[in-house]
């Protein structure tokens, strides 16, 4: 499978997030968004911190050190821009460096700084806590989205432990090392062939999703997160279908042609997905569900959400076309079934 389809969901799927927190912030207040952010990162860190750390090698590194490069190597290898400094055992630098890849584009217009800092207490607080060593804080001293040229800080070793609210804590007068390439950690990833990158820079952002849907319904409630995660992922998935099929080659035109685009779409998700015609309609057959595969049963808002990114990209292929969801996993059908036929002779059913 080409990297042209991994990056095709990556782009989608980064828009996906991206723009589920800008929403919030536009359709809510930016304190509802910074409780998403905070959920959602911390939900990643419980999820992927102790053994991202392991799988890396890091295990048997000074704390602050481990932690300072665990999330220099795990964003790199995402396809985040992102310097490593170290200091000393206790002390270690890393800077998220513009243009910042979650605020893709113009989006880090419209960021409130509480979501920035809610970021870091959701992941980077909490290190020191899950590590079992209290005294473990990080103290931030830039944010990309209050103007200043990254975001920026270290983790230091304290020499008591840390309260509650000191884990983390702001310095915006402190300065950053520069980034000397030669002294950071050697990317394992560095000479792996372009396909693999992309399918790493897939998985790295489905994860985020994979995390910030369930978040959404937890923090607002199924009807409104069905309502926010809706309109995102209409808006992003009209906003993103033409570069999508751009990405993955040409679509032909009507029902076949949008039930080529979810096939080839769902396979580079690591989805087996297979379509077939049933008279005026196409019905599409996803066997696999791999964004959520593992997790407790989801409630229904989660797949809506997910869902609306199909149905905004079929308004763009074809406004006339319809797109109907006849089975879904969370009605215990074990798979995803829809059918796409023109509208007009559906409304008259």
């Amino acid at each position: 499978m080409s990297g042209g389809r991994y990056h095709a969901v990556e782009v989608l799927y980064h828009a996906f997030l991206t723009g589920l927190i800008l929403t919030t912030v536009t359709r809510r207040d930016r304190h509802a968004a910074a409780e998403l952010v905070f959920r959602t990162f911390r939900r990643q860190h419980l999820e992927k911190f102790l053994p991202g750390l392991a799988k890396l090698g890091l295990t048997g590194l000074p704390h602050a050190v481990a932690c300072a490069q665990y999330h220099y190597l795990s964003n790199l290898l995402g396809g985040v821009r992102v310097e490593y400094m170290y200091e000393s055992d206790r002390k270690a630098w890393v800077r998220y460096v513009p243009p910042r890849w979650i605020w893709h584009g113009t989006a880090i217009c419209a960021v409130p700084s509480e979501v920035s800092r809610a970021m870091l207490r959701g992941w980077h607080a909490h290190n020191g806590i899950s590590l079992g060593n209290p005294r473990l804080g990080f103290v931030c001293t830039q944010q990309t989205v209050d103007g200043q040229p990254g975001l920026a800080g270290y983790y230091l070793e304290h020499d008591r432990e840390l309260g509650p609210d000191e884990r983390l804590r702001f310095a915006p007068g402190e300065e950053a090392p520069d980034f000397d390439p030669a002294r950071a950690p050697r990317v394992e990833g560095a000479d792996w062939p372009p396909e693999r990158r992309a399918t790493v820079a897939r998985n790295y952002v489905m994860e985020y999703v994979r995390s910030i849907l369930p978040e959404l319904v937890a923090a607002f409630g199924p009807a409104e997160a069905r309502h926010l995660g809706g309109v995102t992922g209409r808006l992003i998935g009209m906003q993103y279908y033409a570069e999508t099929v751009g990405l993955l080659g040409a679509v032909a035109p009507g029902a076949a042609g949008f039930a080529d685009y979810l096939q080839r779409m769902g396979e580079a998700q690591g989805d087996r997905v297979g379509w077939d015609r049933d008279g005026d309609d196409v019905v599409v057959r996803q066997a696999t569900w791999r964004l959520l595969d593992g997790l407790e049963p989801q409630a229904p808002a989660v797949f809506d959400a997910w869902n609306a990114l199909w149905e905004g990209a079929l308004s763009v292929h074809d406004r006339h076309l319809d797109l109907v969801v006849s089975r879904r996993p969370d009605a215990g059908d074990g798979r995803i079934e829809w059918r796409v036929g023109p509208r007009r002779a559906r409304n008259r059913t």
